[in-house]
């Protein structure tokens, strides 16, 4: 036996990383990258869109963007108040998605990770905000 085998066996942290490598092939981890990229991935190219949309506006457009609303509110005004109302407007339901449908299984797989059996409540770490 090599001296890092050895060093493995004695070691708990080679039989976590060793946990670790087999959680790849495991299909419930597959399901949470999955979990998470079916709402990452649409929403990040929606809103790279909206932000492409509000630079190109304020380049190109200008005669849009200065269009006045009310009194001193312009178009180009209320794009930008936009901007941060939805990146607010995501993150709130990031944390939702969240909530529902990624952290139960990380925390499962997670606790499973750090020996405790699939499912107790060893792990979790309670909800989010």
């Amino acid at each position: 036996m090599s001296a890092d085998r050895l060093q493995q066996t004695l070691d708990p942290a080679g039989d976590a990383e060793d946990r670790m490598v087999a959680m790849h092939s495991d299909p419930r981890f597959d399901q949470l990258r999955r979990s998470l990229m079916r709402f990452v991935l649409p929403v990040s190219v929606g809103f790279l869109a909206w932000y492409l949309l509000y630079v190109l506006m304020s380049a190109y457009a200008r005669d849009v963007m200065s269009t006045v609303l009310f009194g001193d509110v312009n178009v180009a005004l209320v794009f930008g108040i936009l901007q941060f109302v939805s990146t607010f407007g995501i993150a709130i339901m990031y944390a939702r998605y969240a909530d529902r449908k990624v952290d139960p299984l990380a925390d499962d797989l997670r606790a499973e990770l750090a020996g405790a059996p699939a499912g107790s409540s060893a792990g979790r770490t309670g909800g989010r905000a």
